[in-house]
């Protein structure tokens, strides 16, 4: 795998940052989450006064090869058609991004359609989907470590522009099962309890589902495959899962914050944070999806969620729609008067 320079960050200024929380003229811990979300990003940008700068989000997107195998509701051609409505402004991550001023943009990272040239599109195509996990793997190593390397290069190219803090999110027919999938191997929660309904499977849709995924845990186990969150990535994994580990890494590496969407982009996070356990300290986890198997992830990471409003759309949507909220810790942090300043009596 490819080496990314992740870092706890500097504890020595933890004291002085809670000290500076705890002055606020508010009862102690009276903000909840928002104060350990403040300390945070005080961490993260070794400041007792971060700041958020030129925040981005990015879409991932991509097809997978189980998709014709009937692990969704929907026709695989939802993916592209998805991705137009996003270069068109009119899907929910659009509205909300524009609310919040987040900038937006779309990596193909392997959708299997031609988009040419777009504004407001990154090519960052591996491949044109990849291939049916219930019959092989996958992706090949090298397109694994390919996609990897393409997301890695897009963040750093945000970062070169100035941009600390980037949300993800993902778009992909057949994600949801992928996810499941990797969920199952890095946690251990029974593949029954990571498998939900995704984008709207009736009863029997939802056990032909798992049918599936287990026929492709079953392929892969016969063929001595262990848990390595590498391997598993390449083995289950979609490229535009695959290219936001990538994204992730690097965006940890360069000291930024990260906004961690749902159950799609938590298995993301899950990968990336086997393959660089102090990226867990860059992330601020937006929200707790309705989706199976997300509550478990977030246990797995240790992750005190922002919202928790039965979201199950993707797209990024619960990092925009919490980035408000990320934006109230840093206010309040910079911003709110302490009891000395205002003159007001601390408690006896």
């Amino acid at each position: 795998m490819h080496s990314f320079e992740i870092s706890t960050p500097d504890s020595g200024l933890e004291t002085a940052l809670q000290n500076k929380i705890d002055r606020k003229t508010k009862p102690l811990g009276a903000l909840g989450l928002l104060e350990k979300t403040a300390k945070k990003i005080g961490l993260v940008q070794q400041t007792l006064t971060p700041q958020l700068n030129n925040p981005q989000m990015l879409v991932f997107a991509g097809d997978h090869g189980a998709a014709k195998a009937g692990v969704s509701a929907y026709p695989q051609d939802v993916t592209w058609q998805m991705v137009e409505n996003f270069l068109a402004g009119g899907a929910a991550i659009n509205v909300f991004a524009r609310q919040n001023g987040l900038g937006l943009s779309v990596v193909d990272a392997g959708v299997a359609h031609d988009f040419g040239q777009r504004a407001g599109l990154i090519d960052a195509k591996v491949a044109a989907g990849t291939a049916n996990y219930i019959e092989q793997a996958a992706m090949t190593p090298a397109q694994c470590a390919q996609a990897i390397q393409n997301g890695a290069a897009i963040v750093r190219q945000l970062a070169a522009k100035g941009c600390n803090v980037v949300g993800f999110g993902e778009m992909g027919i057949g994600n949801t099962a992928s996810a499941s999938l990797l969920t199952h191997c890095l946690t251990g929660l029974p593949l029954a309890e990571c498998v939900g309904r995704g984008t709207g499977l009736d009863d029997a849709g939802l056990a032909r589902k798992q049918d599936l995924l287990e026929q492709a845990l079953i392929r892969y186990r016969n063929a001595g495959g262990n848990n390595d969150a590498g391997a598993v990535l390449a083995e289950f994994g979609g490229f535009e899962i695959a290219t936001m580990v990538g994204a992730m890494l690097a965006a940890a590496e360069a000291k930024m914050v990260l906004l961690i969407d749902g159950f799609i982009v938590g298995s993301a996070a899950l990968i990336a944070s086997r393959l660089a356990p102090a990226l867990l300290d860059y992330c601020v986890f937006c929200h707790r999806s309705a989706e199976a198997g997300h509550r478990t992830q977030l246990l797995a990471m240790g992750a005190e969620p922002l919202l928790d409003l039965g979201l199950r759309l993707g797209e990024g949507t619960g990092a925009a729609l919490a980035y408000p909220l990320v934006q109230s810790a840093v206010s309040f942090l910079n911003e709110m008067a302490s009891f000395e300043s205002a003159g007001v009596s601390d408690k006896e």
